[in-house]
């Protein structure tokens, strides 16, 4: 039986938030099984938060050698992962994306009566020659299917075709519109064949385990995976939670004494660690659930493994202040290791400005 605390400890060692890691960024990208990345520098912070020594230009080098790509994933959001795992997880996915375009759904309610898959072989064609932004595309598209919602025929093309976002979108220091290319053609190769659960379950359990099958479609975006699961069990521990329901995990993956010592952390808008879970008590508090979850899009600061608080960086007049926001007080060791760690990000996002600490 394996505690709330039990379970952080184990969270925190395999995505290195118990203690940086001592890799290279995209050794850690797999380990943690990508970073959510809507915004476009949540990476940088990510790893900064988890690999030591960690340099801008190390995760700037692997987007512009095409070796990691920001591209829609999990849950239909925008990730940042290598160009392996983007060419082996994304036929897996394919399914959560092709929600949107239901009937029902957001973008396909919008395009009854659309030929879709005419849409999204028009689509491939523009962008296997070229970049372009998601309004470039549907402006094309629009001279040969006239009258369709504005953005329609850009979204259908983003959720049936397998798209990354190109430099220098995503690179420290630069910016631009989301420029969108296919994945074969920005990285040269195939995407591949496979398209069961069963690895990408596995790569779950090594950075995010123990975890439920609710836990793995929260995390995934995808339904009815028991299949899968019974396929795998032969290699899977089952084990149980405070509340007597069934973990899954890996045999011999990391475990640590609950009573591990968790240094604070800052972590970026929407990191995995706070939206990986159907039950997120394991790195939530439960009487804060609701406040954390309504504001998923900003930046948390970590405390002992759980969210205490929310953080940004507030620039003016060469001047980078770190402001704090707690759910809580932080005891005086808390605020003292906090100020720690703060002057540190701030060293990280705003090197050359003044420094102040509103904690």
């Amino acid at each position: 039986m394996l505690t709330s605390r039990a379970l952080n400890r184990a969270l925190l060692a395999r995505q290195l938030l118990l203690e940086r890691g001592r890799v290279t960024a995209a050794t850690a990208l797999r380990q943690i099984a990508g970073i959510q990345s809507q915004v476009p520098t949540s990476g940088y912070v990510g790893l900064w938060s988890r690999v030591e020594g960690f340099d801008h230009g190390e995760l700037a080098d692997l987007i512009t050698r095409r070796e990691a790509v920001r591209i829609a994933l999990m849950r239909n959001t925008v990730h940042l992962v290598t160009a392996a795992d983007a060419l082996a997880w994304r036929p897996v996915v394919q399914p959560v994306l092709d929600r949107a375009m239901l009937p029902r759904g957001p973008w396909g309610k919008r395009l009854v009566g659309v030929d879709v898959a005419a849409v999204a072989q028009a689509g491939r064609a523009l962008l296997d020659e070229q970049p372009l932004t998601m309004a470039q595309v549907d402006e094309r598209l629009s001279e040969r299917w006239p009258g369709v919602p504005d953005q329609a025929l850009g979204q259908a093309v983003r959720n049936m075709v397998a798209l990354v976002q190109v430099p220098p979108r995503g690179v420290w220091g630069k910016g631009g519109l989301a420029r969108c290319q296919t994945i074969e053609g920005w990285l040269g190769q195939p995407q591949a064949a496979d398209t069961e659960p069963d690895a990408l379950i596995v790569r779950y359990l090594a950075a995010f385990g123990p975890a439920s099958v609710m836990d793995i479609q929260a995390w995934s975006g995808l339904t009815k995976l028991g299949d899968a699961v019974v396929r795998l069990r032969p290699r899977l521990r089952s084990l149980r939670d405070e509340r007597n329901r069934e973990l899954l995990d890996l045999p011999g993956a990391p475990r640590p004494d609950p009573a591990t010592t968790a240094p604070p952390r800052f972590l970026p808008e929407f990191d995995n660690v706070i939206v990986a879970y159907a039950d997120r008590s394991r790195v939530i508090p439960p009487d804060h659930h609701k406040t954390v979850i309504a504001a998923l899009g900003r930046p948390m600061l970590l405390v002992d493994g759980v969210v205490r608080g929310f953080w940004r960086v507030r620039r003016a007049k060469g001047t980078a202040t770190l402001e704090l926001e707690t759910l809580w007080p932080l005891s005086k060791r808390d605020a003292a290791a906090v100020r720690a760690e703060g002057r540190r990000l701030l060293a990280f996002v705003a090197a050359g400005d003044e420094h102040q600490l509103d904690v």
